[in-house]
C-alpha cells in the first residue's frame, strides 16, 4: 500500500459516521444550548417545590405514605420531562438543521436512535435529581409514613422500587417526547398532543370513573404512574374499574407506546422528506 492510499483510507475512516460519534454530536447538541439546562434545573425544582406543599397539608396521623409524599411532585415533573423530550426530537426541524444533520448521516435512523438515548440520560439525571430534592423536601413533614412519623426511607424495599419507578415514569415520559417530536416535527404540535395523552386524557377520564372508561386509562402512557404508586394508590385505581396492571403492568404499558412511537417516527423519517 502507498503512502498515498494509507492517507486517502486514513482520510476516510476519521469522517466514517459510527454510533458513538453520532452519539457525541447529538449529546453536543442537547447539552450545548440554554432550553436543555433551564429544563433540567426547572423541572428538578418545580417537582420539589409541589411535593414541598403537597406535604405541608400532611398533618400528624395522616395516613400518606412517605413514598406518596415524595413523588407528589410528579405532575409537573412529567411536563418538564416531556418539554424536554419534544425540544429534542424536533430541534433539527424547528431550526433548519436537518439538511445538515442528515447529509452527515444519511441513514438518518442513528441520529432518531442517539436523540433517544441523550433524552433517556437526560431524563433519567432529572429524574434523580427532583426525586432527591423532593424527598428532601418532604422529610421533615409530620405524620408520614406507613408508621407515624416515618418518612421516605432508602432501607425500604417498597420505597425503592417507588423511587427506581419514578425515574423510570420520567424517562419513559421523556422518550415519548422525544419521539412525538420527530414524528411531528413542530415542537408546538408535539408538546400538545404529549400533554393530551400523559395529562388531559387521564384527568378527563379519572372524572368520569368506569369500567371502560378506566381500561382506557389504564392503557394510555400516563398509567406508567403505577411504577412508582404504592400500595393504597394501586389498590385505588384498581377499584375504579380499571384491570389491575400493578407497577410491572404500567411500566409495559408505558415502554409499548415507547415502542410504538418508536416505529412510527422510525418509519416517517426513513421514508419521508426530512425537510
Amino acid at each position: 500500500m502507498t503512502s498515498a492510499e494509507a492517507l486517502r483510507r486514513d482520510r476516510t475512516q476519521r469522517r466514517a459516521v459510527t454510533a458513538p460519534r453520532v452519539l457525541a454530536a447529538e449529546w453536543t447538541k442537547a447539552a450545548g444550548v440554554t432550553s436543555t439546562a433551564w429544563t433540567v434545573a426547572g423541572t428538578v425544582g418545580a417537582a420539589g417545590s409541589l411535593a414541598f406543599v403537597l406535604g405541608s397539608f400532611a398533618g400528624p396521623g395522616s395516613a400518606v405514605s412517605g413514598t406518596s409524599l415524595a413523588t407528589s411532585g410528579y405532575p409537573l415533573a412529567q411536563l418538564g420531562a416531556l418539554v424536554l423530550g419534544v425540544l429534542i426530537g424536533s430541534a433539527d426541524s424547528a431550526t433548519g438543521t436537518c439538511l445538515t444533520t442528515y447529509a452527515a448521516v444519511p441513514r438518518r435512523l442513528p441520529v432518531l436512535g442517539a436523540q433517544v438515548v441523550v433524552t433517556g440520560a437526560l431524563a433519567a439525571l432529572t429524574g434523580l435529581a427532583a426525586f432527591a430534592v423532593s424527598v428532601a423536601a418532604t422529610a421533615g413533614t409530620a405524620g408520614t409514613g406507613r408508621a407515624a412519623g416515618a418518612p421516605w426511607a432508602l432501607s425500604d424495599p417498597q420505597d425503592l422500587r417507588a423511587a427506581a419507578g419514578y425515574v423510570l415514569f420520567l424517562t419513559g415520559a421523556a422518550v415519548c417526547g422525544v419521539l412525538l417530536g420527530a414524528l411531528l416535527r413542530r415542537p408546538l404540535a408535539a408538546l400538545t398532543t404529549a400533554v393530551a395523552l400523559f395529562v388531559l386524557a387521564d384527568q378527563v377520564l379519572a372524572a368520569n370513573p368506569g369500567r371502560v372508561t378506566g381500561t382506557v386509562r389504564a392503557l394510555l402512557p400516563g398509567g406508567g404512574t403505577r411504577l412508582f404508586a404504592d400500595d393504597a394508590q394501586l389498590a385505588a385505581l384498581a377499584a375504579g374499574g380499571g384491570p389491575d396492571l400493578g407497577a410491572r403492568g404500567g411500566g409495559l404499558v408505558l415502554g409499548a407506546w415507547c415502542l410504538g412511537l418508536l416505529l412510527l417516527a422510525g418509519h416517517r423519517l426513513v421514508r419521508r422528506d426530512v425537510a
